[in-house]
């Protein structure tokens, strides 16, 4: 097997449990990540759940580092911390008191006295701002960064996402924005500091207020309207009873609908052609639902998700996480580790996101012991920068990419390396139009493919016909990566291959995604986010007290998975680039979803095997506020939360306290106390909420086809030294087209024209 793909990479973790999870993801990769922590070891190792005493989140959250002790009160030991840092890559730190503040030093300063290093704080709110001093966890994230506001019934108390789901997305989001910053480092020896806020990770790559979309969303939303929030889509991805359980549906394209038509007897009341469309079939939901309902009642899990298989129809088992953890796919692709929490204390954990060359690169080992290892790097230093290379503006200046990808997932992966410089064409299929090409009656474009896709070009052509390939096959001995996320097999079919595109370019990076991986008995699923998440065992979660699944209008795992895809792909050009070999790296969206919960199904699976497990005995409430359908958070975490809230209520019942004030100040009153709270924000509130305003998170972004300029996020992080993305307009299909062929391929017009009138390729005729 190949080297690991961050082998090269020093990583000095400084940080807690904000940023435990971030450097994991590098370890997970092969980067020497080297734990600091005082000689009681670090508080985060007391965290509960806890399994046979076992901190789980620390346990998962450290796994393949390495754990070395400096103690603040010497100071020999402040001097070998410099040392480490000056001979690190990347330090990770989660701010005061603890990390680099221990040891009379800082994030920033690091940075400042190292110009080669990529310096990250991850904190709760970023060090500046209004809201630097306020404490988040998870639920607190869900209510500032809207995801609270689409969860839940249409009226009544909002239903809060699982717990997990925001730190595992932040930790993403922030390792994704230090890795391109060392990728620029490379080029150019210049380091960085990075001021990362978890809130705006979760703002950015959860559920975007101002980004990406779901293809059904994008089939029926205005381009002028911002959501306020409440959920009224619910019945977009509907849930069935059935007799073993639930079964979910997910009908987007006519050629489904059509399936599921003739599935249930060919209706006479649903034979208008108009239902081909998701607008129509959404109108008429009610009597739809009843019809399918009905059908499916007296059948099982397993019969209905088999012959939705045959008949084309997208449909998934709402299985608990028990039940995913149990799987046969989950298991024999290797998405499982053993992992032993104590002397006999032995679970089935989820084993990482990752899969390089075939093989999965997750835990080798879960956290060590305190002083387990020296305080000394393992391997050589990384490589200097090329002697060649001149100063980059942005890390992925000069890179090309085939961006292949398709709606959320595919298509947010290309725009991640495009925001930060590289040159993404995007391939347009006439035939086969990407969904978020989908509008509303009267729109050119959509609001989220104007999002997805800003600072990339399209190339219009039909890989199907001898010549749309032989053009790609020229692009591709000339690319830096190719990004797709068909079903498994699609690419080959298109005679497009690893083996073929290493053929042509023996140094290329193939990143793909897919809803379930490569192999295994759900590889051939067809598979969206909403079954996935059924799968997976995440709609199971996201429930209300009295049962119901409140989970239809997000569109996790899909920002994440891009994310994930996107660290996975950059750290296969980092070894491209030190080795000169090739890499083909694969996501499975399911498993990206099973490790986003990796606490939570670890403590599952110790329940089950009737394991000694400690609870955490945080309660996260959702409480009414006054106005219309305003409502907050409150995270009561220890005796003394509890204590603090008493104190400031006089005793008086939640609810009843916060319902006489305005959710806003019930945050400002509660955080003042030490307790994490907040109010929650919709769409329209993140523009005014005074910590996005004073960070520049957003910025207004114009498109030619658009009255108004849109929000869209200004970058993946607050860089000390990378600018902001561009807003280069996103494409019609084959805008570019003309131009890829004359400056990239070296066509004449002539030739271009015979082709686009051979059908091999086409160009859009409206926009110069």
């Amino acid at each position: 097997m190949s080297e690991p793909l961050l082998a090269s990479v020093r990583v000095l973790d400084l940080g807690g449990a904000e940023s435990d999870a971030v450097c994991r993801l590098f370890a997970d990769l092969g980067a020497d990540v080297l734990k600091i922590e005082p000689p009681e070891g670090s508080d985060a190792r007391h965290a509960l759940p806890a399994v046979a005493g076992t901190s789980v989140r620390f346990a998962v959250d450290n796994a393949n580092k390495r754990c070395a002790v400096l103690d603040p009160a010497e100071p020999g030991d402040h001097r070998r911390l410099l040392d480490l840092a000056s001979t690190a890559d990347i330090v990770v730190d989660s701010g005061n008191p603890r990390g680099a503040a221990r040891f009379g030093t800082s994030c920033a300063e690091l940075a400042r006295r190292f110009d080669h290093l990529v310096a990250l704080s991850v904190t709760d709110f970023g060090t500046a701002g209004p809201y630097a001093a306020w404490r988040a966890t998870d639920p607190v994230l869900y209510a500032l960064s809207t995801a609270l506001s689409r969860t839940g019934p249409t009226s009544g108390t909002p239903v809060l996402p699982p717990i997990g789901l925001a730190s595992g997305t932040a930790a993403v989001q922030a390792a994704w924005a230090a890795l391109a910053a060392y990728y620029r480092r490379l080029r150019d020896g210049t380091g960085d500091y990075i001021d990362f806020s978890r809130f705006e990770g979760v703002l950015q790559s959860l559920d975007p207020p101002f980004g990406s979309e779901g293809q059904a969303a994008v089939g029926l939303k205005k381009t002028t309207e911002i959501w306020r929030g409440r959920p009224r889509n619910q019945n977009i991805y509907p849930i069935f009873a059935c007799t073993d359980g639930h079964v979910r549906v997910c009908l987007l394209s006519a050629r489904q609908w059509r399936g599921m038509r003739a599935w249930l007897g060919e209706p006479e009341q649903f034979a208008d052609p108009k239902f081909d469309t998701i607008a129509a079939r959404y109108a008429a939901s009610r009597e739809l639902n009843a019809l399918i309902a009905d059908f499916f009642a007296p059948q099982t899990m397993d019969a209905l998700v088999a012959e939705g298989q045959v008949r084309g129809v997208p449909l998934a088992a709402v299985l608990t996480p028990a039940e995913a953890l149990a799987s046969e796919h989950l298991r024999v692709v290797g998405a499982l580790t053993a992992a032993e929490f104590a002397p006999g204390a032995q679970v089935d954990a989820p084993a990482g996101p990752f899969v390089v060359d075939g093989h999965h690169t997750g835990v080798r080992w879960l956290a060590r012991s305190p002083g387990a290892d020296e305080p000394r790097w393992a391997g050589q230093p990384s490589h200097a920068p090329r002697a060649e290379a001149a100063v980059s503006q942005r890390p992925f200046d000069g890179m090309r990419i085939l961006d292949l990808g398709v709606i959320v997932a595919g298509g947010e992966l290309g725009r991640l390396f495009a925001d930060l410089g590289a040159e993404v064409i995007k391939i347009e299929s006439a035939a086969y139009p990407d969904g978020l090409r989908q509008t509303p009656p009267g729109q050119v474009m959509s609001r989220s493919w104007a999002l997805t896709h800003r600072n990339e070009q399209s190339l219009g052509i039909d890989l199907r016909t001898p010549a749309g390939a032989d053009l790609f096959a020229r692009l591709v001995a000339d690319a830096d990566a190719v990004l797709a996320n068909f079903r498994p097999g699609t690419l080959a079919a298109l005679g497009f291959s690893y083996d073929r595109l290493r053929e042509l370019n023996p140094s290329i990076v193939l990143a793909e995604s897919s809803a379930f991986g490569s192999t295994g008995p759900w590889s051939a699923r067809m598979g969206y986010g909403p079954l996935v998440r059924a799968t997976t065992g995440i709609t199971s979660l996201w429930t209300s007290a009295d049962g119901g699944f409140y989970d239809a209008t997000t569109v996790f795992p899909d920002h994440v998975a891009a994310r994930i895809t996107a660290i996975a792909a950059l750290a296969a050009l980092i070894r491209r680039d030190r080795t000169g070999g090739p890499a083909h790296v694969h996501v499975s969206q399911a498993e990206a979803a099973v490790n986003q919960l990796a606490t939570r199904y670890v403590t599952e699976a110790a329940r089950a095997a009737q394991l000694p497990v400690v609870d955490d005995a945080a309660v996260h409430g959702v409480y009414p506020c006054t106005g219309d359908d305003e409502w907050c958070v409150i995270s009561l975490r220890t005796d003394a939360d509890r204590e603090a809230l008493t104190s400031l209520t006089d005793g008086l019942d939640i609810a009843e306290w916060t319902r006489a004030r305005d959710k806003t100040a019930v945050a400002h009153a509660l955080q003042e106390a030490g307790i994490p709270a907040a109010p929650m924000n919709r769409a329209v509130d993140v523009p005014a909420d005074p910590q996005v305003r004073s960070r520049n998170v957003f910025a207004a972004m114009g498109h030619p086809l658009f009255e108004e300029p849109m929000l869209t996020e200004t970058g993946p992080a607050p860089y000390t030294n990378i600018p902001p993305a561009e807003m280069r307009p996103a494409p019609m299909p084959g805008e570019h087209t003309r131009q890829i062929c004359r400056q990239i391929l070296g066509m004449t017009d002539e030739e271009t024209d015979r082709l686009i009138a051979d059908g091999a390729l086409f160009a859009y005729q409206g926009r110069p």
